[in-house]
């Protein structure tokens, strides 16, 4: 890679929120790619526009209230909040642009392969008639037209729910400009996409979408009016919970009253359909009271997230898409032997997806059902709506055992599915509890304690990746599963912390944030920094999802002057300008975007002779290691601690799907005269990850 000299006037840090654009961009290309298969190149484009919703209702939304609130003061990285404001919806609006152009392109290929989008007009008599019985009986029922006079005010529109804007004259009206106002939701609870009657002689497979029914037939809603225009529209709304923790007597119902007062979150964006009647544009732009810089105007169909559901529910063209993989359960536990008993002889590491997180499902059923486990303690950040584990953390509470859960209930958008699983494991005896005031517990660690010879033995499960088994199967994280004494006793530590008014004193082995992981992170970082000074060889690698807190570059950046070989693999925002000579030249920086989303959060330092490895639910951003409950956690088995340099060394070594990270902020694809190595699909073949290896390659 070719380095730049460090000129002292370039601000060394790039932006949080560009590097993040620059992320989604990368997940652009993969809806772009060819290599990509079709239909997963459509749900790719779907990820795009869920990715953006968030973006804009979160980080956007921030960037204007500091706007709003006269903020003037630049950020780390040099940018002011206006300035940064301009130049996020600037590329955001021509990232859209290049979305929808991606989005009519694969369309015409969808095409070719026999899947046929369809506008109305082009339906034949037979399938008109099949959609017109389809509105009267299943949509028509639901719909609600809501006109918008001095006698009706506005309706309330929900954060991006697709709408119709409608604009009406009457029927015996002889004023040209007389017009009338109204909307309609767009149901959410009717599938987006119907599927249409074959044609006599044909092969392919016809869809329509519900808004283009309900356009077409909009007359039988406003009997008496002429539609003049129907356009589609969608509102994003500022989505932040503003939650006074300190002052919150319940903090369980403070947050159900936030959650009902963000349905009504200040508007942040609005998208048009192209072409959309001036008059209703007026209209929407005055009630929301948003600049024509927040309006996109949008070339095809509102909310293009209804893709993946889509792709989900199309049958018989699985040629289009991944084949299926079937995760492997490990084949230390297919044996009639307990788990306990298997732990007690070895650590065990997990790897999902590739491994299957039914052994995670089957630690805690395991415990809920054996007489002999006395508690069972539990984080829980986002769960999966049909989950093992709840039950079975229910039926322990009903056997007896002391059972503790710790539900987060400000993990964002899953605050409504939070609360309701607190109050099923409150009423089946669960002690619940919501975590510590003005911190959220992303920790992901289970520990179960049970009666040994008279004696009590923990059994701990530490991971990157949350107790989720829906995404298990599409993120890639790193579990452990431990009976080691010390990370026993320190995972009591830890949830006495989390329960009580304790403080987590004198840990061993395990690190938690605020508390202690951001220094002992920097400890190591100086350790590798003081060996390179001294002629040792010195080397950091880590991966991790994000990494944005301005004091832990500046470290790397020290260790980099000092000699240490730094390799980074950063998924998502970097806010490290690698390669520049005098400052970063030693590090290097490398994002994979690919089937599977790269989550796990992993870390080698070399320590001269005595190599260290970790495993954290903790990314390197500001808010993980001072806002957060995180742990970080060693390995210390010989072969898991190589098993995980190998994942490590896959990753170092993608040249398809590895892209570069250049000190403009730019990424470019990885190149090398290396034989093709695409790391996800060599890990599926278990074998390139658990061989033992004797070092790490240079």
């Amino acid at each position: 890679m070719k380095k730049e000299n460090y000129n002292h006037d370039m601000n060394p840090y790039l932006n949080r929120d560009l590097s993040w654009l620059e992320f989604n961009r990368r997940v652009l290309e993969e809806a772009q790619s060819p290599d990509t298969p079709l239909l997963e190149r459509v749900r790719f484009l779907s990820i795009v526009t869920t990715n953006l919703d968030e973006f804009m209702s979160v980080r956007v939304a921030e960037t204007r209230e500091k706007i709003k609130a006269g903020f003037t003061k630049k950020d780390f990285t040099g940018y002011t909040a206006t300035g940064l404001y301009r130049r996020l919806m600037k590329r955001t609006m021509k990232m859209v642009s290049e979305q929808y152009r991606s989005y009519r392109d694969l369309l015409r290929q969808l095409s070719k392969k026999g899947i046929v989008f369809m506008e109305y007009t082009d339906l034949n008599a037979t399938q008109q008639k099949a959609m017109e019985q389809y509105f009267h009986d299943i949509v028509f029922p639901v719909l609600t037209p809501m006109a918008v006079d001095s006698s009706r005010p506005f309706p309330l529109v929900h954060h991006k729910y697709v709408y119709l804007a409608v604009v009406l004259r009457k029927e015996e009206s002889k004023e040209a400009n007389e017009h009338y106002f109204a909307i309609v939701q767009v149901p959410s609870n009717i599938p987006r996409v119907i599927s249409v009657p074959l044609r006599s002689n044909s092969k392919k497979k016809s869809f329509i979408r519900i808004e283009e029914l309900i356009k077409h037939h909009i007359q039988s809603l406003f009997s008496g009016y002429i539609p003049e225009a129907v356009h589609g529209f969608r509102l994003t709304r500022n989505s932040d919970l503003y939650i006074n923790e300190e002052e919150a007597e319940d903090l369980l119902e403070e947050i159900e009253k936030e959650l009902r007062r963000r349905r009504r979150g200040a508007p942040v964006r609005l998208e048009v359909e192209q072409g959309i009647h001036p008059y209703a544009l007026e209209y929407l732009q005055e009630e929301f009271s948003i600049g024509s810089d927040e309006i996109f105007e949008i070339q095809g169909p509102m909310d293009l997230g209804f893709l993946s559901g889509f792709v989900d529910q199309l049958e018989g063209y699985t040629h289009l898409k991944y084949p299926g993989i079937k995760p492997v359960y490990p084949d230390i536990f297919n044996t009639e032997e307990s788990l306990f008993r298997i732990l007690r002889r070895q650590d065990v590491l997990l790897y999902h997806p590739y491994e299957s997180f039914d052994a995670v499902t089957d630690f805690v059923e395991e415990a809920s059902e054996d007489p002999q486990v006395m508690a069972i303690k539990m984080t829980l950040y986002r769960v999966n709506g049909d989950s093992r584990l709840i039950p079975a953390l229910a039926h322990a509470a009903e056997m007896g055992k002391q059972v503790t859960v710790v539900v987060e209930l400000k993990a964002r958008f899953d605050e409504e599915r939070n609360i309701a699983w607190a109050r099923k494991l409150e009423k089946a005896g669960c002690h619940v509890v919501y975590g510590l005031v003005g911190l959220k517990t992303h920790a992901k660690i289970i520990l179960v304690v049970r009666k040994e010879q008279n004696m009590l033995k923990r059994y701990v499960h530490v991971g990157t990746g949350n107790y989720n088994a829906s995404t298990a199967r599409v993120y890639t994280d790193i579990g452990l599963l431990t009976s080691d004494p010390q990370i026993g006793e320190d995972a009591s530590e830890v949830f006495n912390e989390i329960t009580g008014y304790s403080a987590a004193q004198g840990l061993q082995q395990l690190h938690i944030a605020p508390a202690g992981l951001k220094s002992r992170l920097f400890e190591m970082i100086r350790r590798e920094a003081e060996n390179a000074a001294q002629g040792k060889p010195a080397q950091i690698i880590a991966k991790i999802n994000s990494l944005s807190n301005q004091e832990l570059i500046d470290e790397l950046y020290a260790a980099s002057q000092a000699g240490v070989k730094i390799q980074l693999i950063v998924r998502g925002v970097c806010c490290l300008r690698p390669g520049i000579e005098g400052l970063s030249e030693n590090i290097q920086v490398i994002s994979i975007v690919d089937r599977f989303l790269e989550h796990s959060r992993i870390f080698y330092f070399q320590n001269h002779k005595d190599p260290e490895v970790y495993l954290s639910s903790a990314d390197w951003m500001t808010r993980n290691l001072n806002r957060r409950i995180e742990l970080m956690c060693p390995v210390h088995d010989p072969q898991l601690k190589q098993t995980i340099v190998n994942i490590l060394e896959l990753s170092l070594q993608d040249n398809v799907k590895a892209r570069l990270l250049l000190s403009n902020g730019n990424y470019v694809p990885v190149t090398n005269d290396e034989p093709s190595l695409r790391s996800q699909f060599e890990a599926l073949k278990i074998n390139t990850w658990k061989k033992e290896k004797e070092t790490i390659s240079s």
